[in-house]
């Protein structure tokens, strides 16, 4: 931490940046902390959030961004993989005119085709597909944003690599970079098969959010009629069956039209309690199906 903030310090005294530092400690049991706080003494610009167990990376980054006062808000990581030095790279991008500049670890890998880049290009290969937004790199925590569009960004589980696709579908214009990167010189990597699937489950979680947020009945409506097809050819197979002479009791044809019809009116069903789930959270709380970008002649 100490060589982290002495690299923030450089680029900040060095370009004239008005900053604000948030370190978030992420339940550790080390002295990081105390360390935080003699900074923290010395400069009242560096602000400290400690959690009283481990949350997670996103849980990190979500307390950030709650507690951020500034425009742009770039968070990192303090494990020495992001540089620093790159910060200017990105707000450059942003003054550009762009909402999200996401940051991509070109060099990151060398030496490790079959072991972890090509499963690295073949995972943000699949999330740029289902997302809509093409990023060579989506687990780089080095990114920036304007304060308008993370705010508000529902982060939890493994969320906060999917910021910048959750902006662009709140019409958020994103951009990547290629950023410096120096292999972790603390701590050690939590990354394995068991999160690999948890950013699999998350990713469809907020696409769902994303295309069905609104309206859940389409989405459980269209398997609840799938379903509700297969049962009527199942039974209507079992029917042409029986008419050739075989028994309803010889074929399993009448057990599975019962329960593709049982699974399509749970669909359905689902459906419906979403649509009454999402009325509520509408209508009590007073959100609008709707962003607005910017206003002109109209009253407050």
């Amino acid at each position: 931490m100490p060589i982290l903030l002495d690299k923030i310090y450089s680029v900040v005294k060095e370009n004239g940046y008005d900053y604000e530092i948030i370190a978030v400690n992420d339940g550790s049991k080390d002295d990081s902390f105390e360390v935080i706080r003699q900074f923290a003494i010395k400069d009242k610009n560096l602000k400290a959030i400690r959690f009283k167990v481990n949350a997670g990376q996103t849980a990190a980054i979500h307390a950030g961004i709650e507690h951020a006062t500034g425009d742009i808000l770039i968070p990192m990581d303090s494990d020495l993989e992001n540089d620093p030095r790159d910060i200017p790279l990105l707000l450059e991008k942003i003054n550009e005119g762009y909402d999200v500049v996401s940051g991509w670890r070109r060099d990151r890998w060398k030496g490790k085709f079959f072991t972890r880049k090509l499963p690295s290009i073949i995972a943000n290969s699949l999330i740029s597909h289902i997302t809509g937004l093409k990023l060579h790199d989506y687990g780089c925590t080095l990114k920036a944003y304007r304060r308008e569009v993370i705010q508000g960004v529902p982060l939890y589980g493994e969320m906060h690599r999917f910021i910048p696709a959750y902006a662009l579908w709140q019409g958020a214009k994103v951009a990547e970079v290629p950023v410096r990167y120096e292999p972790r010189k603390f701590g050690k990597s939590n990354y394995g098969i068991s999160r690999t699937f948890r950013v699999i489950l998350d990713l469809f979680v907020i696409k769902f959010l994303d295309k069905y947020m609104d309206r859940p009945m389409h989405f459980f409506g269209k398997f609840g009629f799938v379903l509700l097809l297969f049962a009527g050819l199942s039974g209507i197979a079992a029917l042409v069956f029986r008419f050739f002479g075989v028994s309803f009791i010889s074929t399993p044809l009448p057990l599975l039209t019962s329960l593709l019809l049982i699974m399509s009116l749970n669909m359905i069903m689902m459906g419906i309690l979403a649509e009454m789930i999402m009325r509520t959270y509408y209508e009590t709380q007073g959100k609008k199906p709707y962003l607005i970008r910017e206003t002109l002649n109209l009253d407050k």
